[in-house]
């Protein structure tokens, strides 16, 4: 019988490995570095927990099961997934990714990536003929984050999936924002989906995690190699906080979605507020793609105000709502992209992006909307 995601986030797809024989509810935190071997040339399926952990493997193959994958390998952080996804890549391959892209992501490439003689062009993706455009002898991968940071743009991953496949190279989708709950990239062409596992999938603001998932065998095997080899595994411990927060991912994605529609719409009558950006507006320019690819909208609104003066009275005036650079846990948050998440991108390309003195990116969370809506009106005064 296939279960309903909301039954894959607490028990997976299938019933879990057999690996503890006390009955225990919640599934055990293997706190080892290696395990002992029955015999030489023995094994009980665990060596040494870089390799692999009951633990780690448990929270990894709910994450597949989500996901809609073969499998999934779980990373220290979602910068640890990209490091490592980025290893399958050799001196003169070429990348083509999201102009409006997480910075930390951008930083890689661009001072990582570039160092390793990988080139990454970065386009508007929501818009196909730019990366069509864009494609080379060499290109071997389409990076896209989709809706992108933090301007919301939305790219059609079936038809780029369609191209990657008409031109021999892979598809990767950065599936963050919306969370495996909202939209699974895989069911829609993409080889590799990508998650930073600190945000949505462990919503508490109190881990770090990144994930791969593929349903490719071959892609699967290389990254395994590479996984094991650099070793950025994700500890025992924070896989089964990342394991325990997944158990409530449905509800929760339900409940930022509530909030981020009645924040949306709030923000959108105040007289300070210039711009909204939120998926879950029936004016997004990107609808029919929306409708036809996600399950729903999330939890992520970015907003333009009136003057850079209202931006940091905003900011230095929430109560309720933390300044703080991270997103999708139950509490919210607020963060001012040109100072955190964009940093390191250039002036030039952080302005052209819309990224200015006036915008700010909220993570709505999961307290009551009425509460949340008061802090933003008394700090926009």
């Amino acid at each position: 019988m296939n279960r309903r995601t909301e039954t894959v986030c607490v028990r997976g797809s299938q019933s879990r490995k057999a690996v503890d024989n006390t009955g225990s509810i919640s599934f055990p935190i293997y706190q080892t570095a290696a395990f002992a071997h029955p015999g030489i040339a023995q094994s009980t399926g665990y060596d040494y927990s870089r390799l692999q952990n009951p633990t780690r493997e448990e929270v990894e193959r709910v994450v597949a099961d989500l996901e809609k994958g073969l499998d999934a390998l779980a990373f220290a952080t979602g910068m640890a997934a990209v490091s490592t996804m980025m290893e399958m890549f050799v001196p003169g391959d070429h990348l083509i990714a999201t102009e409006d892209l997480y910075g930390g992501t951008t930083r890689l490439f661009q001072h990582i990536s570039v160092k390793n003689g990988i080139e990454v062009s970065f386009t508007d993706t929501s818009q196909i003929s730019n990366i069509r455009a864009a494609v080379r002898e060499n290109t071997r991968a389409v990076f896209l984050e989709t809706p992108t940071n933090p301007m919301m743009k939305i790219t059609d991953i079936a038809a780029v999936a369609a191209l990657a496949k008409e031109n021999g190279f892979i598809l990767i989708v950065d599936n963050t924002f919306l969370s495996p709950y909202f939209q699974n990239p895989l069911t829609l062409g993409a080889d590799i989906v990508l998650h930073s596992g600190t945000k949505y999938l462990g919503g508490h603001n109190d881990t770090l995690a990144g994930f791969l998932v593929t349903d490719k065998a071959d892609i699967l095997e290389k990254l395994r190699f590479i996984y094991k080899t650099i070793g950025g595994g994700l500890s025992p411990l924070d896989s089964w906080l990342i394991l325990r927060g997944i158990k409530t991912l449905a509800l929760r994605m339900e409940r930022h979605q509530e909030n981020a529609v009645r924040v949306a719409a709030f923000l959108k009558t105040h007289p300070k507020v210039k711009e909204v950006y939120y998926i879950g507006r029936e004016d997004h320019p990107d609808k029919e793609i929306i409708n036809k690819q996600c399950k729903g909208y999330g939890g992520m609104v970015s907003f333009r105000v009136d003057s850079e003066v209202t931006a940091r009275q905003i900011l230095e005036r929430v109560r309720l709502i933390y300044f703080a650079e991270s997103l999708g846990g139950t509490e919210s948050l607020i963060t001012y992209p040109m100072l955190q998440t964009h940093a390191d991108v250039p002036e030039a390309a952080r302005r052209a992006l819309g990224v200015d003195e006036t915008l700010l990116r909220m993570s709505v969370g999961i307290e009551h909307h009425e509460d949340i809506i008061a802090d933003l009106k008394q700090a926009m005064g």
